[in-house]
């Protein structure tokens, strides 16, 4: 049994948002897709490899149902560890002697 007609509109409706907003936030990046759980897919009727909107195919990614993620030609994961590359170790060229701090024993 298909599902409702509104269910498909609402997803396709929310899909074309989260390709609008991640081309908008990552205006270098090419989106082509959009991953969705294999058992969404079946569920909703579709199928692997369908143009879900122009320009965007149906991919089954493995990831947890009940929510779709964009897919791109970006790998975002690779700029995070670019910024933490840019930290940068500071080392002195002259020594420094510093004495610690006397305690005392409890009584």
């Amino acid at each position: 049994m298909p599902p409702p007609k509104n269910k498909v509109a609402y997803l396709l409706e929310r899909m074309a948002q989260g390709v609008y907003a991640h081309d908008r936030e990552n205006p270098t990046h090419h989106t082509w897709g959009i991953g969705m759980a294999h058992f969404d897919i079946e569920r909703l009727g579709l199928e692997e490899g369908e143009e879900i909107l122009p320009g965007i195919v149906l991919q089954a990614d493995g990831g947890g149902t009940g929510q779709f993620r964009i897919l791109c030609d970006a790998d975002h994961d690779q700029e995070a560890v670019e910024e933490e590359e840019e930290v940068i170790d500071a080392v002195s060229s002259e020594p420094v002697h510093v004495t610690p701090p006397r305690i005392e024993p409890p009584l």
